[in-house]
């Protein structure tokens, strides 16, 4: 094991102090941030690579390919905490929290867990649920009679394609790229430098799309370069959201929330608003929806709200304002 050098981190606050404890000492080994970026590549490229230990010449949307490919995503996910377990006996980084409350599998503040973040996540998504509403044929009523509807969820189900962007994917790709990565990134870099630094490896993970486009040539060689791009800007974006909901709330179904919600509205059709009947209305509701969802971002993720401090805040190297 790499020498170590005693770190005594700042209290957060009065508060967090007391919770925390007589202030314990973190044993921080020289090379940390080597081991932790290398820990977190290897992570990431086992769960890509699990995707193409199936020889098929099937494309990924064939239910065939998708089964397979959940067996594989699992076993990984399902591993995924021995990463973690392994990088904390190796470099010797000790916190209060057991392995599972870094993960944000715990029960205090579960509730607003479950609901504040996805609800900042819909204010976000106030112009296109609008725009949503108005273009539906349904009732306010039938729709309510639908998602009460057991057949309706048993038919959502059977469909591997529904399983795959709602269930599977939100939850093994949240349990991989933020509740593993994030606490072998904190103590090295801080939170804040961490909710930046851990899509990166989420949004090259997702440049496995290229391989399938190339693979069936389902576009021209420049629209694969830009949907590649704009692909991995999209994934950073929002894997820099989750891991900031992840670190402020210290729980994992927040993000897997949001995760499935924004993987079922996809991205805003600006372009159809624009050229909407109500296009007034719609687009300012877009902007009500974003100026809403900045003043509401830190309160909706107070750590307060989720008790304090949460877990990975305790590995913290430093006083962090996203920790408060």
């Amino acid at each position: 094991m790499a020498e170590e050098r005693r770190f005594s981190p700042e209290p957060l606050a009065d508060e967090l102090d007391a919770r925390r404890g007589a202030s314990a000492l973190l044993l921080l080994p020289d090379g940390l941030c080597w081991m932790s970026v290398l820990s977190c590549l290897l992570l990431a490229c086992s769960y890509v690579g699990s995707l193409y230990v199936w020889r098929s010449d099937l494309p990924r949307d064939h239910p065939t390919v998708i089964k397979r490919r959940f067996t594989s995503v699992l076993v990984v996910s399902a591993l995924s905490p021995f990463f973690v377990w392994t990088w904390r006996e190796f470099t010797g980084v000790r916190s209060g929290p057991s392995l599972l409350a870094l993960l944000g599998l715990r029960f205090e503040g579960l509730v607003p867990a479950i609901i504040l973040p996805l609800l900042l996540t819909m204010v976000l998504f106030l112009g296109p649920l609008l725009q949503m509403a108005l273009d539906c044929p349904w009732s306010f009523m039938d729709g309510l009679q639908v998602a009460f509807d057991p057949w309706f969820w048993t038919l959502c189900a059977s469909d591997m394609r529904w399983l795959r962007n709602q269930v599977v994917a939100p939850l093994t790709e949240e349990l991989v790229f933020r509740a593993c990565m994030l606490p072998m990134l904190v103590p090295c870099a801080g939170p804040l430098v961490a909710i930046f630094t851990c899509p990166l490896f989420f949004g090259v993970a997702h440049f496995h799309h290229v391989i399938e486009l190339l693979r069936f040539r389902q576009s021209s060689l420049s629209g694969i370069f830009l949907s590649a791009v704009f692909q991995f800007s999209y994934t950073a974006v929002f894997g820099a959201y989750t891991a900031f909901i992840f670190i402020r709330t210290g729980h994992l179904v927040g993000p897997v929330l949001c995760h499935s919600f924004c993987n079922y509205m996809g991205f805003p059709a600006i372009s159809a608003a624009l050229e909407h009947p109500h296009r007034t209305t719609i687009l300012s509701s877009y902007v009500l929806g974003v100026v809403l969802f900045v003043l509401l971002l830190f309160p909706f993720t107070d750590p307060a709200h989720y008790g304090l401090p949460t877990p990975v805040c305790t590995l913290a190297p430093s006083l962090s304002p996203v920790c408060l």
